[in-house]
């Protein structure tokens, strides 16, 4: 039930960055969200089609690869994420009219910390708000690469392709806001894993004081 509160509490952060952030200063995104914008952009098919289309076969890999827990959690994740952005929507509790230099700047560091936060506590937990996520999850397991840098840099590229329809200005600040995103992540995810090392160690050592 914890594991459940936490995936929730993390959309809830990572969707209010998005809308009272990203989506009020003119940020981009990256990852399949991105990619499903450049969609419409090109071939004018619906986002929200073409989200479920990009997600699709990285959760039926993921099903063979992590199983049916796993799956069941990065669904309620991204499902979570989608309720959680349209309530923000409902409620728009904040409206920032100054959208210019340095607020956008401001805006799109405060995007990276909130988003890079919620992130973290959604895999931190078990969870994944998508496919982009998925994939970061097994190529990281793969190459060895922290998920940040992967999300990053598969960010940067569909940030690059977007420069087709998207302002210079607008992807500049948007790649601010995914790298430090990234960095949090990784920071979160690390920290984890030196938790969860640290007690072996400790355990490991009065054993080898009485030898």
């Amino acid at each position: 039930m914890k594991r459940v509160a936490t995936i929730v509490l993390g959309t809830l952060i990572m969707a209010f960055g998005y809308y009272y952030l990203n989506e009020q200063f003119g940020l981009a995104e990256g990852g399949f969200v991105g990619l499903a914008l450049l969609g419409r952009y090109l071939f004018d098919i619906d986002p929200a089609f073409s989200m479920i289309v990009l997600d699709i076969p990285f959760f039926l890999i993921a099903l063979w690869w992590k199983g049916w827990r796993f799956v069941g959690q990065a669904v309620l994740a991204a499902a979570s994420l989608s309720l959680s952005y349209a309530m923000w929507d409902r409620l728009d509790l904040l409206t920032f009219d100054i959208q210019v230099w340095p607020a956008t700047l401001f805006a799109a560091i405060a995007s990276g910390i909130v988003t890079g936060y919620g992130l973290g506590l959604v895999l931190k937990s078990g969870g994944a708000t998508g496919g982009d996520d998925l994939f970061a999850l097994g190529l990281s397991k793969w190459s060895g690469v922290s998920v940040g840098t992967i999300l990053i840099a598969f960010d940067v590229v569909v940030l690059a392709i977007s420069l087709i329809y998207l302002p210079l200005s607008n992807a500049l600040y948007t790649l601010i806001a995914v790298s430090i995103a990234g960095r949090v992540v990784t920071k979160m995810l690390t920290e984890d894993a030196v938790e969860v090392a640290i007690p072996s160690v400790t355990k490991l050592t009065p054993k080898n004081d009485l030898a």
